[in-house]
């Protein structure tokens, strides 16, 4: 992990494209801006966790009533 200290206006670059800006901080609570492409995906890391998991129930669920479509053509054929 690469760890840096950046002051209040000042930025970090990730790639060619992404520019993470520290707006301000107080305490415990930093505000960042995200400057990145539209075609880049940007998540609070709870809400990718969210997406992710639900991407994996929903593959879960579309595989048994997949399955449960083979059982049945079986017992028909």
């Amino acid at each position: 992990m690469l760890v840096l200290s950046r002051k209040k206006g000042e930025s970090i670059i990730i790639g060619e494209h992404v520019e993470i800006i520290i707006l301000d901080s107080e305490g415990d609570v930093v505000k960042i801006g995200i400057q990145a492409p539209k075609s880049v995906e940007v998540y609070r890391k709870e809400v990718y966790e969210q997406i992710k998991q639900m991407n994996q129930e929903s593959t879960i669920s579309w595989n048994k009533a997949s399955d449960l479509g083979k059982m049945f053509k079986k017992k028909t054929e």
